[in-house]
């Protein structure tokens, strides 16, 4: 037994070497992986032994360095749990270590494929923009990551190849596109399509494979043509035929709505130059050659793409009167577009010095949304950032100073003033483009000039919040209208609790000091968050007034415990101290459900009444009837629904009920009833819903579901305090 696992590990060792060879990595890369593979193999966990490699091949395309392939390789175990941070970090270096936490932490970004996320995601999904910014190789060898896995996934079933494809088309795919790596790109767009839309994929693919050789030997003669007039003109450069993309064929079908016949594009080749005058010189022979299509040419060396790409586009008629696409660009900007960030670290290498300056415009977007989040005091809406970052298109637009902002497709003049700044887009009155007022609604387009015309005082509109207006576009720009007015509510909530309070508190002789123990009592931090609510009406003032003056001996003495013991508890799932089962029912006035801090009274003939303990009318009960208080808790197991009520407020739009009851079965919440009331004069919808649910989490994660549909500013439970 022992020889026969030798003889398998000799064998292991002879196909990575020879693996490894193949890849023709530089010696210290080459050491580095050597030393990875050996670390891993002390562990026995050899069945992670192709995928890790498979991931250093990938990376090693992309010209990455040592210490990025040898962390590559470490992924599998690492994610496993087969080896140790800290552990790495003694045996190969700090950076490595680094990397690794760094690739962890990049595992939140599947969760932005998913609608929702609650504040555990908003917290994993800074954490990860962090190690975004920090190092952005974490996030190359993610997207290596996901190209092994969709790989991998070929022969699973069709569920989990749907799942992976779309999380791919959403966040992945379009993730290494914004990075500007161009070989990840293309197969995950392609994998993706293929599960996605397995039988156009097959179609588009054997509509390519018909004419296959036909078109390989029209491309040789084109290309050679090609060359021989640019050696003749005394441009030097590679020229060669240019594969085509399954998913790129189909998105122009269907974009300009062309049969596969119509394609301009199917036969394309590239022509790499040394210089960018070059470029141009290779073009003009290109046109006075063969005659072009004008419609279809592209300077993006004059114009980059937003993400940096450069490179001429141009479609011409070649021999027998047949379209050839054909791409022009240096070899630095071929560099740029198929390795992306990752060409960073082969300049860094010393091989193209001083181009640091691409990367730092591929991942300056994400320095933003760092500094953005940190704004904003309400982290919710960072998920929908990120993704509208990553996934929509975006417009560049200028101020006159000649800064350059991107902003989501569809943005306004508002949404360009918050980006700015949140003062400037709180004071904004109006805007100018190319010097011509505009209407705030007027959508933006790239290479707008931008003026935004300012008051003294801050002054924003409640109707700006209103989508079914049209004044902004960007989740950015609504977080800080929510914001604005959450503050000035907060002030004027906070001057009404003094002035309630003041009155009040001089008849009985009560001082502010002695309110401290009710901070506590009612879940604030401090006082002013006390006086806050009680402004606002969430925390009712005789609630509040019977905490403090029934604080003493003479006070029964309450305890909220946890579940005990292995009582089962009612059909409804209370434990009464020291008695065990015992027929209760829900109180209507506050609706407790398992996960709530709760007490019990005594009705007469109806068993224990149920209250959560902040309830206000159990406060009343308790201070008339002190006796009949008694202590109950949730048994450890409740298997039914509990009756909720909760109150959705939001601007009323088209489309409104429908997000709602989205969101509603994708809970799998069973609603009892529902009513809502519209208030035209101000564009207000109220829902009034009797839900049933089974503990406080899924509660609290519905409210939070529904506070992230365009337009809910509150949801609550009814009754709260």
């Amino acid at each position: 037994m022992v020889a026969t696992r030798q003889s398998h590990r000799t064998a292991q060792i002879e196909s990575f070497d020879t693996a490894l060879n193949q890849l023709a990595l530089s010696d210290d890369k080459h050491a580095l992986v050597k030393a990875a593979a050996d670390y891993c193999g002390e562990r026995q966990c050899a069945e992670h032994d192709r995928l890790a490699l498979e991931m250093v091949e990938i990376l090693a395309q992309l010209n990455l360095d040592a210490n990025s392939l040898a962390t590559a390789y470490l992924t599998p175990y690492f994610l496993a749990g087969c080896i140790d941070i800290e552990d790495t970090r003694n045996t190969f270096n700090k950076d490595v270590g680094l990397l690794l936490k760094g690739v962890e932490q990049m595992a939140t970004i599947s969760t932005l494929a998913h609608a929702g996320s609650g504040q555990v995601q908003v917290d994993k999904i800074r954490r990860m923009l962090l190690a975004m910014v920090e190092d952005v190789r974490a996030v190359v060898i993610k997207l290596a990551q996901q190209v092994c896995y969709l790989r991998e996934v070929k022969n699973a079933e069709e569920e989990e190849r749907v799942i992976a494809a779309k999380e791919t088309a959403n966040i992945f795919a379009p993730l290494a596109n914004r990075l500007g790596i161009g070989q990840l790109k293309w197969e995950l767009e392609d994998l993706a399509f293929r599960y996605l839309h397995p039988q156009t994929y097959k179609r588009i693919a054997k509509l390519l494979e018909e004419k296959r050789l036909d078109r390989e030997a029209y491309m040789r003669d084109m290309v050679k043509q090609v060359e021989d007039k640019l050696t003749q003109a005394g441009i030097q450069a590679q020229v060669y035929g240019r594969p085509k993309h399954i998913f790129s064929i189909f998105k122009k079908m269907s974009k300009k709505n062309y049969e596969f016949d119509q394609l301009f594009d199917i036969r394309a080749m590239r022509i790499i130059v040394d210089e960018i005058q070059d470029c141009y010189g290779a073009l003009g022979i290109v046109h006075t050659s063969w005659r072009h299509l004008p419609k279809e040419f592209d300077d993006y060396v004059a114009t980059p793409k937003p993400n940096g790409y450069q490179s001429i586009h141009t479609v011409v008629f070649g021999p027998e009167g047949k379209t050839v696409e054909i791409q022009i660009r240096t070899q630095q900007m071929h560099e740029d577009a198929e390795l992306g960030v990752a060409a960073h670290w082969m300049y860094k290498e010393g091989a193209l010095p001083g181009r640091d300056s691409g990367y730092e415009q591929k991942i300056n977007w994400l320095q933003k949304i760092l500094q953005w989040q940190e704004e904003v005091v309400d982290g919710t809406d960072l998920a929908d950032e990120l993704k509208n970052q990553v996934v929509e298109d975006r417009v560049y637009v200028f101020t006159p100073r000649g800064d350059i902002f991107d902003l989501p497709h569809g943005a306004t003049p508002l949404d360009f003033a918050y980006y700015i700044h949140s003062n400037v887009g709180h004071r904004c009155v109006g805007a100018k483009v190319f010097g011509k007022i505009v209407p705030f609604t007027y959508q933006l387009q790239t290479g707008d000039q931008v003026e935004i015309l300012t008051q003294k005082e801050p002054n924003p509109s409640r109707d700006w919040l209103n989508p079914s207006l049209g004044y902004i576009r960007s989740s950015r720009a609504r977080s800080k209208i929510h914001h604005w007015f959450k503050q000035l509510d907060r002030d004027k909530n906070l001057q009404a609790g003094k002035d309630i309070l003041d009155g009040e508190l001089q008849k009985l002789d009560i001082h502010y000091k002695d309110l401290e123990p009710a901070i506590k009592r009612f879940n604030f931090s401090a006082l002013d968050d006390l006086l806050v609510a009680i402004g606002a009406g969430d925390v009712r003032l005789n609630q509040l007034l019977n905490f403090v003056q029934n604080k003493g001996e003479s006070e029964p003495q309450i305890k909220f415990k946890p579940h005990r013991g292995n009582h089962k508890g009612d059909k409804n799932g209370i434990v009464v101290d020291g008695v065990g089962s015992l027929m209760s029912h829900m109180a209507g006035c506050c609706e407790p459900v398992p996960g709530d801090s709760i007490c019990g009274y005594i009705t007469q003939g109806r068993g224990i009444a149920v209250h959560r303990s902040d309830c206000e009318q159990f406060s009343q009960l308790q201070e008339r009837h002190p006796e009949r208080i008694v202590e109950v808790s949730w048994s450890q197991k409740t298997s039914q629904d509990f009756a909720l009520s909760i109150k959705v407020e939001a601007n009323d739009r088209q489309g409104l009920i429908r997000d709602i009851s989205a969101v509603l079965a994708n809970e799998k919440v069973n609603v009892m009833s529902m009513n809502v009331n519209t208030i035209d004069e101000k564009q207000l919808a109220i829902f009034s819903m009797k839900i049933a649910v089974s503990d406080l989490s899924s509660t609290n994660r519905l409210l939070t579901k529904l506070l992230q549909i365009d337009g809910v500013y509150d949801a609550n439970r009814v009754g709260a305090s």
